[in-house]
């Protein structure tokens, strides 16, 4: 059956189509130049229309698009359409019983496992998408017609609500599920530490996903979610011991995870590690070997002898490379250096121990040739960059000579081989889960081994538990970004918050969480106390009333309490220290740098030397082109992680907090934190 334009039709309406041929299941539009055939399963809808003198029919297709007949015999017109309409309905139905059936296997494939008694993740609902997509592409029904069939009516709701609405319904689901699963594993979140986890901990917990962030404030139980995160996993059977690897930065930092362990879930078959001891397992068992760590890295004056050796025979060997030495110490670094033979003075190479210490150290940390240093260094500090390079090139090559003459490798060489190995297969990760601590302390080089055994066991999951606002050794290499751009470096997930801190009070989180905050890089979150403090819980007081300060402190302080007095750097200890034993004998003062405090916790906190120079808190920064070109790019905010580095030594208190400036040269800290309410005292 087919219908024709008349031939006065044709010849006004000048279109490209003027015949229709009606097929097994479709139709075939033509004109003198054009041909065009349409199947039923992209027909979605067909339109007779009556115009001034004849007929025209009108067919659309997918993605908007409309073939139109123009100049065709009215009652001819419609009885061609009747017809082709009865047809089309005909076939219409009984391929909706096709994609009903289809449809409802989907259906019930999705609820099937909706009904899980687990987490759904980003990755089961991108899953679920896909299966959704390739039912419908295998349907013989154009999707955007589903809607009018009975029979498919409602299954093609719900894949479409899956389908573009998939992340609400996830949230949705998954926040009645945790809540089910918290209320029938309420006696684990009230046992598996020795206090009951918290909401937010243990929801923290029971998170799926792929990739999750848990930014875990000062003192809002880091340790306790670790510890249960890998006691759920074994509990619900997700991994055995064998499967969960907890990392953390420091040996002392493991062998503490450890023992909570052992005490709390009654298992030795969790071992935390650092990252040095899981490169050097995967080296033994990647290549059969057992690499001997070098004395020079866990012996600072036999490391810095070595240095020191070689940078003065160096300097009295070429008188160029002694020029270049002066020229970067003083333009550089605007040191003072005595004439003639400066590299002979002890003083001097005391001062630069430290420094040849920390350049090789991110040279070594970067691990490429010296071209590719100078390569991946900024345009703009490439060239002063690659004159220091050269300098520190002889102690480089040192270095490496003493590691091949004790036979040893050293912890930079650990990683790089054993993301080596790795990537070569010749290690296969049996971790489906890897749990790491203190991860704003990351570097870009462990951020690499975590990647290459995700790389290497494509089913492993990363659970990450850290806080941006306590980033504060960018000066060894750790990259703050890789904590607060996380998904982005490790893939799409979920950030948990622990919003409650067992540590200070809500009148001293107040200050710290709004002064930390002042920095718009660092990520947003809520920090509560449990006791409300007073607004002399933490406040501003004249450096001479340290004394005074530690004399009223002994009229009430109990023998059991901590006072802990803090400072930039350990040379500026205060010498009352010295008289203290005997001064106040009941009192329980230590000294510590910020750094070194970094983890622990007193009743009160004494912070020093608030004041504005070259010893000053914020510290004037100290780096050199070496800094610039291997470390990672410091955020564009005055002082930013100075103003970490504040926020740590605040939050050791659970008491009180004292920040003692110099009256003369205050710090501009002090104006801020005053700006902000806190108080300040003429005396205690």
């Amino acid at each position: 059956m087919e219908l024709k334009a008349t031939s006065l039709g044709k010849h006004l309406a000048q279109h490209p189509y003027n015949r229709v041929r009606l097929l097994t299941a479709g139709i075939e539009v033509s004109g003198e130049k054009h041909e065009y055939t349409i199947p039923f399963n992209q027909l979605q809808a067909i339109k007779c229309k009556r115009g001034l003198v004849w007929g025209e029919l009108e067919f659309t297709l997918p993605d908007g698009k409309v073939v139109r007949l123009h100049g065709t015999e009215w009652n001819e017109t419609q009885r061609f359409y009747h017809y082709l309409s009865q047809l089309w309905q005909q076939w219409s139905s009984e391929m909706s019983d096709v994609s009903a059936t289809v449809l409802t296997a989907q259906q019930h494939q999705i609820h099937q496992a909706e009904r899980q008694d687990r987490w759904l993740s980003r990755g089961d609902i991108a899953g679920w998408q896909r299966a959704i997509h390739q039912a419908f592409d295998s349907l013989p029904l154009p999707v955007e017609r589903l809607d009018e069939f009975d029979n498919c009516r409602e299954a093609y709701q719900f894949c479409l609500k899956w389908l573009n609405d998939g992340e609400r319904q996830r949230f949705n689901r998954n926040a009645g599920w945790t809540e089910r699963v918290l209320e029938q594993h309420a006696d684990f979140f009230s046992q598996v530490e020795t206090s009951p986890l918290n909401a937010s901990q243990a929801r923290a917990v029971v998170n799926g996903e792929d990739a999750v962030l848990v930014l875990a404030g000062a003192g809002s139980g880091k340790t306790s979610v670790l510890v249960a995160r890998a006691g759920w996993l074994m509990m619900r059977k997700q991994a055995s011991a064998g499967q969960v690897l907890l990392l953390a930065f420091g040996r002392k930092a493991a062998e503490e995870m450890n023992e909570r362990i052992r005490a709390r879930l009654a298992t030795g078959d969790i071992q935390a590690r650092t990252f040095h001891a899981l490169a050097l397992h995967i080296i033994q068992q990647g290549s059969n070997k057992s690499p001997a760590i070098s004395r020079l890295e866990t012996d600072s004056d036999m490391r810095q002898a070595l240095l020191i050796e070689v940078w003065r025979q160096q300097c009295s060997e070429k008188k160029a490379q002694a020029n270049g030495w002066r020229q970067w110490l003083t333009d550089e670094l605007k040191w003072d250096l005595p004439d003639g033979t400066f590299w002979q003075d002890d003083r001097l190479a005391r001062q630069l121990a430290s420094r040849l210490e920390r350049w090789l150290g991110l040279m070594r940390m970067h691990g490429g040739t010296q071209a590719e240093m100078i390569e991946s260094a900024p345009e703009a500090v490439r060239l002063l960059f690659t004159k220091r390079v050269k300098l520190m090139a002889p102690l480089m090559k040192a270095w490496k000579g003493a590691l091949k003459e004790e036979g040893a490798i050293d912890f930079a060489g650990l990683i790089h081989q054993a993301v080596n190995l790795l990537d070569k297969g010749r290690f296969i990760s049996p971790w489906k889960h890897i749990l790491v601590d203190e991860f704003q302390d990351i570097s870009p080089q462990r951020a690499a081994l975590l990647a290459a055994l995700r790389r290497q066991n494509t089913q492993s999951s990363l659970f990450a538990v850290g806080d941006d606002w306590q980033a504060i050794y960018r000066f060894s290499g750790a990259d703050m970004a890789l904590t607060t751009a996380f998904h982005h470096y490790f893939g799409a997930g979920d950030h948990c918050v622990l919003d409650t801190t067992y540590r200070f009070n809500q009148r001293i989180g107040e200050v710290a969480n709004a002064f930390v905050q002042a920095n718009p890089a660092q990520l947003k979150k809520p920090l509560n106390g449990l006791s409300k403090g007073n607004k002399k819980s933490i406040s501003l007081l004249p450096e001479e009333q340290l004394e005074p300060l530690l004399n009223k402190i002994s009229g009430y302080a109990k023998p059991d309490e901590r006072i802990l007095l803090l400072s930039r750097y350990h040379h500026l200890r205060p010498e009352v220290l010295n008289k203290a034993a005997t001064r106040w004998p009941k009192l329980n003062i230590e000294f510590s740098t910020i750094h070194a405090s970094k983890g622990q916790q007193a009743d009160y906190v004494i912070v020093l030397g608030l004041s504005e120079g070259k010893e000053g808190f914020p510290a004037a920064a100290r780096e050199s082109v070496m800094e610039d070109a291997l470390l990672p790019v410091p955020e564009d905010f005055p002082h930013a992680e100075e103003r970490r580095l504040a926020y740590v030594a605040m939050t050791r208190a659970r008491q009180q907090v004292w920040l003692l400036y110099d009256p003369d040269a205050p710090s501009v800290f002090v104006a801020e934190l005053s700006k902000q309410g806190v108080p300040t005292l003429r005396k205690p």
